[in-house]
């Protein structure tokens, strides 16, 4: 889990070089409370620019320029919490978090002058850890924008309530039951996580059953009350409600592969688990996210990725 940002916390004279260096503290935070890697640049840009906007004389008088950055940034994601719900009502299908790939498998920074690379993207700032898993993520869509918020703060971040409280103009008493009614909802819907080596296991026959198109195989493979959701956002074709049932969900997959032949499977890290990306024509065209069942030997859910605005990091990488 992450820390609160050292820097933030006893540093007087705002050096410019330190202010930077927050960005990848901002990335990770905002990733996590907007489940968009593109509304979080936004949010963090938004961040420096209020920054900028002031004058030096300004900017000196804040005691803390990384908790200022923090505040700034978790009140515009906030804000941004608030106006996503009107937004996803009127979305086209399911919404699922954007997914991100694992950084070892697609860094593309460049060297520098000193032999040190530097992302060049901001899903390379991006931690991998449990708080990012697609199924953490989904469960986070659950929570109201305040519960989400104090939630993050404090249990993935260790923020403490003092400051959560000056951020979202609450009690300290009232952050504290925000973050309790987001862990309890965590709890209600959160199932342990398979270790990585065993669902990179039930991955990898999925992929070979879904390539052979055997589809006893597939059903084998599936928790009989499965799920499959998809997100297109309304800019390709894809099912616009959950599959639900492992045979409903192996029939469509068998559907899928004939219509697409030259559709091709890769084994890819997605949000830190092991998952698959199909690729067509060297291009991923769809991410998909999976979670076991409590015996970690079959899959209960799908999350497949096909809006072609969520794959930017993939698509890039495919090319690189």
């Amino acid at each position: 889990m992450s820390t609160p940002s050292e820097s933030g916390h006893d540093r007087s004279e705002p050096d410019l070089s330190a202010v930077v260096s927050e960005r990848r503290q901002l990335i990770n935070l905002s990733y996590r409370l907007l489940g968009s890697l593109a509304e979080a640049e936004d949010a963090v840009q938004e961040t420096y620019t209020r920054w900028y906007a002031m004058s030096r004389k300004q900017q000196e008088a804040i005691e803390s320029p990384g908790a200022w950055l923090t505040t700034v940034a978790s009140r515009i994601c906030l804000d941004v919490l608030g106006s996503a719900r009107a937004r996803r009502e009127r979305y086209v299908g399911e919404w699922i978090p954007e997914p991100l790939p694992d950084r070892t498998e697609w860094f593309s920074g460049q060297p520098g002058g000193d032999g040190s690379t530097e992302p060049s993207d901001p899903a390379d700032r991006i931690t991998l850890d449990e708080s990012v898993n697609m199924a953490f993520l989904v469960v986070l869509e659950s929570m109201t924008p305040a519960e989400r918020v104090a939630f993050i703060l404090h249990d993935v971040f260790r923020y403490p309530f003092g400051e959560i409280a000056e951020i979202v103009g609450r009690t300290p008493a009232a952050c504290r039951q925000l973050a309790s009614s987001g862990r309890r909802r965590i709890r209600a819907e959160g199932t342990p996580m398979a270790p990585a080596a065993r669902q990179a296991g039930v991955v990898r026959d999925f992929k070979q059953a879904w390539e052979s198109k055997d589809i006893e195989a597939l059903i084998g493979l599936l928790d009989p009350e499965a799920t499959m959701t998809a997100d297109g956002g309304g800019m390709v074709g894809t099912t616009l409600r959950p599959v639900e049932g492992g045979k409903s969900i192996a029939q469509y997959l068998i559907h899928i592969a004939d219509k697409a032949p030259g559709l091709k499977l890769v084994e890819r890290t997605v949000n830190g688990r092991p998952g698959l990306v199909a690729e067509h024509s060297g291009i991923a065209v769809t991410v998909a996210a999976f979670e076991l069942t409590d015996a970690g030997d079959r899959v209960s859910r799908i999350w497949a990725v096909r809006n072609p605005e969520k794959l930017r990091p993939w698509t890039e990488t495919g090319q690189g």
